[in-house]
This record gives structure tokens, sequence and C-alpha cells, in this order.
């Protein structure tokens, strides 16, 4: 059979960043995925998970988008898309339905439309519902059933999260990859794919909080009992932490940047009083010399003040110091030396840095890369999705009946794009 591809666009305010992924069949195995590429660009006209400049974020994309094809040597023609901005939301609901079949056995059709009925229930103007996230189900009065297919009863109930965006901004985002000529096979919140491919089920089962670190956000996202707890985005990154030290530097954002990436760390005891670099070796005109413990000063506030406002979210969900699996760091953010250590002291929890190490590659320098948890994890997602469908159909349709859905689906796909503007 063929080899499909997928491939993972991760959508950022200060880089955009395709992952490449192939699926194999093995016999007697099933399905295998491998990231076989990476491509890691500039991002422009992109601010907080928002277009400002649309013909910049188009260039900037289609650059990437280039640069990914010449690698993997063939075309990109659809990819799963990954976006993120504060104007993210996450809202309660419940859909209530009738079991269809006269001997009262709940199958998939029944509990996907209690799905479509809790997503009907919340529709707040001006957003677009990305996902559908069910909890718990309750059959008959009877709460706390996690899969209800397969058992008896009259009424059943779906509890849900829905993950919302402004309808505005999403369209602007994917405007910038239709603009590519590239289709969009799916579109997600970031910050659950990249929280899926760093975390394992044990630790979303005890209790997990998967932190993003991205350049202007911070994506804040929490696994209890296997299922998304809260999600939140920041407004505040790395570039927050590079914009103290230019001020505290009296120096340009691109030195303050050059320094944050040689020398930065969020733990001022690691450098003495005699630690010092000039300014002008990294590119400054001034010839200024200064100890890298004043630096590290300055990075440790505005660290500390990002953990601090995770603090506070897992303070309005009663998880303060309460999450067995600890903290997780991803993002480009997660790479500053001393983040471990700022984190654990403001969140009296156990921390470490994320990878998607878990998914075979030859290029392991991008899967254990925390700044690559976005693209890499939305791989991971569609080919979680694509192993759903094989799955369904072969129940409902059997092995051929599989295939054919699927190049249906495909088909649908195409359809669905000319509809978007």
């Amino acid at each position: 059979m063929s080899q499909p591809l997928l491939v993972g666009v991760d959508l950022g305010s200060s880089r955009i960043r395709f992952a490449m992924g192939q699926v194999t069949d093995i016999p007697d195995r099933g399905l295998s995925l491998s990231i076989v590429g990476a491509v890691d660009v500039p991002s422009h006209g992109i601010s907080k998970g928002v277009v400002t400049e649309l013909e910049d974020a188009v260039a900037a994309v289609s650059a990437a988008h280039e640069q990914a094809e010449r690698q993997i040597g063939m075309p990109i023609e659809e990819a799963i898309v990954g976006i993120g901005g504060t104007h993210f939301t996450v809202a309660d609901a419940k859909g209530v339905v009738g079991v269809s079949r006269a001997d009262r056995e709940i199958r998939p059709d029944d509990v996907e439309r209690a799905m479509q009925d809790a997503k009907g229930s919340v529709n707040p103007a001006n957003y677009e519902i990305l996902h559908v996230l069910p909890h718990s189900f309750i059959v008959d009065g009877q709460a706390g059933i996690q899969d209800p297919v397969g058992m008896h009863g009259i009424r059943i109930e779906a509890r849900a999260h829905l993950v919302l965006g402004l309808a505005g901004n999403v369209r602007n985002m994917t405007k910038c990859v239709f603009r590519t000529g590239m289709d969009i096979s799916s579109l997600a919140f970031g910050a659950i794919p990249a929280s899926i491919a760093v975390t394992s089920g044990r630790e979303r089962e005890l209790g997990v909080c998967i932190i993003n670190i991205g350049a202007a956000t911070t994506s804040v996202v929490v696994y209890e009992n296997g299922e998304l707890l809260h999600a939140i985005v920041l407004p505040i990154g790395g570039d927050h932490v590079t914009s103290d030290i230019a001020i505290g530097l009296r120096t340009s954002l691109d030195v303050a940047e050059r320094i944050k990436i040689a020398h930065g760390n969020a733990v001022p005891d690691t450098y003495t009083k005699r630690d010092e670099v000039r300014l002008s070796d990294f590119g400054a005109q001034e010839d200024d010399v200064v100890t890298l413990r004043y630096v590290s000063e300055i990075i440790q506030a505005r660290t500390e003040e990002i953990f601090e406002k995770v603090e506070a979210e897992l303070r309005t969900i009663d998880r303060s110091g309460m999450l067995p699996a600890g903290a997780v760091l991803i993002g480009g953010g997660a790479k500053l030396a001393g983040s471990i250590v700022a984190a654990k002291n403001a969140l009296r929890l156990p921390a470490t840095v994320g990878s998607a190490n878990h998914i075979h590659t030859t290029m392991q320098e991008y899967t254990d890369d925390p700044a690559f948890s976005t693209a890499v994890g939305l791989v991971q997602w569609g080919f979680d999705e694509m192993r759903k469908n094989i799955d369904s159909g072969n129940r409902r349709y059997g092995r051929t009946g599989a295939k054919m859905l699927g190049k249906i689906g495909a088909s649908i796909g195409k359809i669905f794009k000319s509809f978007v503007p």
C-alpha cells in the first residue's frame, strides 16, 4: 500500500515549524509512524496567535512550505494545522439523547448524537468550536461512565469540554495556509496535541500540567483522570524575557536575544560577580561590560512571573501543588537554563522538560526538541485520527470498505475547502 505523509504545521508568533511523518503498514504490527523531516523558519505577520499582516504571514508560511517540500523531495498538499492565542477558551457543555435501538443497547451512533447535542448547547457569538472533548457520560442516572458503548440504557447524557476560538482570528490563520496552496486536513488548538505528544496516558491519568512557553504567549493545559481539566493561554512568553534584558542592559533586542541564548539562566547563583561579558561581542555598538549574574537576575524575575501566573491558574481549579505527575515544560522557552528550578519553586511540583521521544525517527534532534513539541504533536494527532477512522471503518464496513471510506473522506475534505473564504 502507499505510504501516507502526515504534515504538522505550528503557526507561532516567532517561528513557523513543519514536521513531516511517514505512515507505514508493517505486517503483523499494523500502522507505524516515523518523523522523516522538520523545518523551522522565522515567522512574520503573526503576533500572539493573531494575524497582524496577512501578506507577511502568507509569505512566511510559503517559505516554510517550500523548504519542507525540498527537504523530503515530494509535494505537500495538505497539513494538520495548529493555532493558538489568548482568544481561545474552554467551555463546559452537556448533551442528552435517547438510545435509538429497540433493545436499548448503546451504540457508537448514540454517543455521537449525544456529543453533537453537547456541541449545539454552547454556541457563543463570533466563536468557532475546534474540539469537542468528552470527559464523562451518564446513563439512566449512573454517573462517571467513561465509555458507554455496549451498555444498556434509555437515556444517555454526555459531558464535554468545548475548545473555542474567535472566528475571525481562526479564519485569518487558516487563510494563511490556504493561500500557499495547501489544504487543511485538520485544525487544532496546538497546545492539546503538543500535550498528548509529551505525556503518557499514566501521567494524564494521575494529573499533569503542560506549560508551553512560546515567544509571545504561554499555554497551560491540565489533565486529570485521563481527560482535559483546564486550558488557557497567558499573554506572556519568552519575548518578554528578551525585552527585559534589552531594557536592563540598555541595548537592542537582537543583542539581548543573543545574550539570552548564549548565557541566559533563571538561577542567578549559577554565576559569580566575576562572570562578565562585553556587549560588543554580541553585536552591540556600545562596549559596555555587564555581569552575567545581573542578566540572570533580570531573567529570574520574568521567569518567576510566568510560573506565578501558571500557579494562579492551578489555584482557580483547586490543583495547586496537587498534580502527582507534576509540570512538563515545552516550547522554545523551556530550553532556557534554570527554567526547571524556577518551575519547581513556584509550582511546588516536580518539573521536567518534555519531548516527543516515543515517536520513531532518524531525526531525534527534532522529537527531543521541546520547541518542536507542537509540530510533532500535530503529526501524532493526525496519525491517531487515522487509526481511529480505520478501526471504525473496519468495524462498520470491513477492511476494503475502510479504504473506500478513507478515499471518500479525502474527497469531502477537498470539497469543504471550496467553501472556505
